[in-house]
């Protein structure tokens, strides 16, 4: 197999749950292949470097293998391999996002009578200051 559409292989590579999610994210210009914006058409090869933005999450992966039909997801990840930036920085934004959170944000939609009381106290510790 010399070559296989980009959105056969991201849908084969598990990066989208059907097909026509991987050719909108493509026709969108969230997947780029070698640094260039491409259409779902075109045909990508081992060693091929491939941009993909999923939400907010960028990865940078390495084309290894070819697949034209969806498997386990074990042999979904033989298919590709993450760069070493592209996993340093997708740790590095989901540490930021994990800072960024509100206090209380862990508690859930609804917090109970002791979660209520507890939030309480870290609000008050908070607006006391340090040292008090």
């Amino acid at each position: 197999m010399d070559g296989v559409r980009i959105d056969k292989w991201l849908w084969a590579a598990r990066f989208y749950k059907t097909r026509g999610a991987a050719t909108e994210a493509v026709l969108g210009g969230r997947v780029h292949v070698n640094g260039e914006r491409v259409k779902p058409a075109k045909d990508v090869h081992v060693d091929d470097s491939l941009e993909v933005t999923i939400g907010d999450t960028r990865r940078t992966v390495v084309v290894l293998a070819l697949a034209e039909k969806r498997g386990p997801a074990t042999v979904a990840a033989t298919l590709y391999e993450e760069t070493e930036d592209s996993i340093a920085l997708r740790e590095q934004r989901a540490a930021e996002r994990r800072l960024a959170r509100p206090l209380g944000a862990d508690l859930g939609a609804r917090p109970t009578k002791q979660d209520r009381r507890r939030l309480e106290a870290l609000r008050r510790a908070q607006r006391r200051g340090p040292g008090r």
